[in-house]
């Protein structure tokens, strides 16, 4: 069975994490453990995995996030970007915007990748992605565009592009017609969890070791076997994210 690497997977306070972990290792399964939110920073670091830290579009104003800090085992900066689903308006935009701007200039000082969350937001992700101009890119992580020329511009600025288990769904037929056109190697694969289960385990509490389920699909959706999607994939994120992916 070859190994594959869940590139983005979040542990709650009520996780039970090195059993997720002992679990995805039984399978095969590495992971990249992706904060977003003081908690969720906190709980990545205490993995003990290979980590993105950052502070995500959904942050509140009234506390603003401390000054980034490179720490152990991060590979990347992230989860952080734009999100116009729960709310919109100059306001939101400009505060997606600051908190964005500050953890990509942290990112190029760092040489750091960035994990990248969009949701009907890609004028504005486009727009902040161009002015940063990040030496390294990154991922956009969970990709739900159904717009080819959004996934064309964000990979004409060097961005590669991670599917999760929505992939998976009966309704995400335009976003597999675009995971099919997405080139070899600026292709991921993910979990999002404990959100976004795929099929068949839809609408149970997503684990890392089901990134397999997505891969499976992906491979499907490309016409390939399994096993080489998985070579193919791990070998975007050790380019990507660095070989300390696969360390215990």
């Amino acid at each position: 069975m070859e190994h594959l690497i869940d590139t983005h997977c979040h542990f709650e306070p009520e996780d039970d994490t090195p059993a997720l972990l002992a679990e995805a290792r039984a399978n095969a399964v590495y992971v990249l453990a992706v904060g977003g939110s003081a908690a969720l920073n906190a709980t990545a670091l205490a993995s003990g995995a290979p980590c993105a830290l950052g502070y995500d579009w959904s942050w509140g104003e009234a506390t603003p996030p401390p000054p980034p800090t490179r720490q152990p085992r991060q590979v990347a900066v992230g989860e952080l970007g734009f999100d116009l689903h729960y709310a919109q308006g100059p306001e939101v935009e400009a505060r997606q915007r600051t908190l964005f701007q500050a953890q990509a200039a942290f990112a190029k000082a760092q040489a750091l990748p960035v994990v990248i969350h969009t949701r009907e937001a890609a004028t504005l992700t486009l727009n902040a992605l161009r002015e940063a101009a990040l030496p390294r890119a990154g991922v956009i992580h969970s990709f739900t565009g159904t717009d080819w020329a959004f996934a064309k511009a964000l990979l004409d600025l060097g961005y590669t592009i991670s599917f999760s288990g929505i992939l998976t769904f009966r309704n995400a037929s335009a976003l597999r017609e675009i995971a099919r056109r997405i080139p070899d190697d600026r292709l991921l694969v993910e979990t999002d969890s404990p959100y976004l289960a795929p099929v068949p385990f839809r609408g149970e509490r997503n684990r890392p070791v089901r990134v397999r389920a997505t891969a499976e699909c992906l491979a499907q959706v490309r016409g390939v076997a399994p096993d080489h999607l998985a070579r193919l994939t791990t070998e975007n994120a050790l380019r990507l994210f660095g070989p300390t992916l696969l360390n215990d």
